[in-house]
């Protein structure tokens, strides 16, 4: 048996430059690794299927995620079996830490983490370059799963280029009921485009001297402004987050979660705590 450890991600910033030719965004974003983490397992079977099986979990709604070729995970694997022309069949088993249409990659990790763990579990010796190239047939944040760390993701999202690791940082992440479907934030802003953009540059050159406190200050998501349309609750999550203690706050990906830097790890159970409310998901984390 095989086992994956498939983490989430979050944007520390998200531009939209224009509309590709081939109906896709360009975007220009930077993506961070986190702690928090779906597992999964892989075991070789002599019937020629691939199965899903899923975990119980606390997440909300993971029970109901699809266990065919509508989930990622299933997927990613199907192309591995036909294009390397694997024998016999795989039972993944996947357990949900990561909270479902939250901004985080979600699905996007677990297919990444079933490329890796086929290639390890067949022993195709795939190097991670090729695993990308796979990845970038699945989705667009795939790419950036397979390993992971602090990237500029430009294209659509499947270029990317490998930034100096941050330090280590706490976080907290809020993650209000509900979803905001990716296709309608982009369409939406098409539609009503943002004066403001992350000063990318400046960005990347704080997380170059690994300068945290300047990271937050510039951290900005123009998808953030759509969102709010859908979950007003993400302002009120970046208020609670400041005003309990996190330095900084932004929605990841188009929501609806956002997440809060801290300056320690005791302070972000001290906040997480203080927000008692049953239509919100929180984790205490950090970046990795």
């Amino acid at each position: 048996m095989i086992q994956e450890c498939a983490r989430a991600k979050i944007n520390l910033s998200l531009d939209i430059i224009g509309r590709r030719e081939d109906g896709y965004h360009e975007v220009e974003m930077i993506l961070q690794s986190i702690e928090l983490a779906d597992q999964l397992s892989f075991e070789r079977s002599n019937i020629d299927e691939i199965t899903l099986k899923l975990e119980p979990s606390t997440v909300e709604g993971a029970d109901l995620l699809p266990v065919d070729d509508h989930n990622l995970a299933v997927k990613a694997a199907r192309i591995m079996f036909e294009r390397f022309d694997l024998n016999g069949g795989v039972c993944i088993r996947l357990k949900k830490f990561i909270p479902i249409a939250a901004g985080l990659a979600g699905g996007s990790t677990d297919a990444a983490a079933v490329l890796r763990g086929l290639n390890r579990l067949f022993e195709l010796n795939l190097s991670s370059d090729r695993l990308r190239d796979i990845a970038a047939e699945i989705g667009s944040d795939v790419p950036f799963c397979i390993d992971g760390g602090t990237c500029l993701a430009d294209g659509r999202g499947e270029r990317l280029t490998q930034l100096p690791p941050l330090p280590s940082i706490p976080l907290v992440l809020i993650k209000p009921r509900g979803a905001v479907p990716t296709a309608w934030a982009y369409k939406t802003y098409d539609s009503d485009p943002s004066d403001e953009h992350p000063d990318t540059k400046q960005l990347i050159d704080a997380i170059k001297l690994g300068d945290v406190e300047a990271v937050g200050e510039l951290m900005f998501n123009v998808l953030e402004r759509i969102s709010v349309k859908m979950h007003p609750s993400i302002v009120e999550c970046k208020e609670k987050l400041l005003a309990a203690g996190a330095f900084a706050a932004v929605m990841s990906g188009s929501g609806p979660t956002v997440f809060g830097l801290v300056r320690s790890l005791d302070d972000t159970k001290l906040i997480a705590a203080s927000f008692n409310d049953p239509n919100l998901a929180v984790f205490a984390t950090r970046t990795i």
